[in-house]
């Protein structure tokens, strides 16, 4: 369910996010001593997630869509099918829906219940999305929350909240910066980040 929250004024807070660190580290460790886990495999799959089913795949589906008018137009769609025609699909990619950006209104998305996720276009979701702060803030509050990710929207922007579920997963297709006109679409990819394809960043900035 999409929400829509007006402006307010708090600190965002991570003081947990180094202990949910801590603890995922020693889990790791403890799986790794009983020789349950091969580290190798571990770092395998983390580098899979990261550098091939990561951020990249989804920079790859943004670039199409602001350099094809009738993949865009797809994408509103159905952007399942549409992203799949890319090669990407699968676990945490089965139900997707792309949310375009405009000078009117912002997305953004959160999980308010765990850290669903779409796998197959961003990889591993970072430590804070999974945060019981950004998960609670970004509905109450979310002007505030962006503010402290370094994104200042115009007063007019209406920021629209989407809470990603197991059934329904989002992609953020942000705004095409100015002065990219005949960029290919390689060249565009390098501009998306995984901030800005979650909500919480703009394409082009870097962080």
């Amino acid at each position: 369910m999409p929400h829509d929250h007006a402006d307010h004024d708090h600190t965002h807070d991570h003081s947990d996010l180094d202990d949910m660190t801590a603890r995922v580290m020693a889990m790791e460790k403890l799986l790794v001593d009983k020789g349950l886990v091969d580290p190798a495999a571990l770092d395998a799959i983390v580098e899979t997630y990261e550098e091939k089913i990561g951020p990249r795949n989804g920079a790859k589906v943004v670039a199409r869509a602001w350099t094809d008018p009738d993949f865009a137009a797809a994408l509103k769609d159905d952007a399942t099918t549409a992203i799949a025609t890319l090669g990407f699909s699968g676990r945490g990619g089965e139900h997707m829906m792309a949310l375009f950006n405009t000078p009117d209104q912002h997305n953004m998305v959160v999980c308010t219940l765990c850290s669903c996720y779409p796998w197959p276009v961003l990889g591993l979701p970072p430590v804070w999305y999974k945060s019981m702060p950004y998960r609670s803030r970004a509905i109450s509050e979310p002007r505030a929350v962006l503010a402290e990710f370094g994104v200042t929207l115009p007063e007019g922007t209406k920021i629209r909240v989407w809470d990603s579920t197991s059934e329904l997963r989002y992609l953020v297709i942000p705004m095409r910066p100015e002065g990219t006109e005949g960029w290919t679409a390689e060249q565009l990819e390098t501009l998306v980040t995984r901030d800005s394809m979650i909500g919480t960043g703009l394409a082009g900035a870097r962080p």
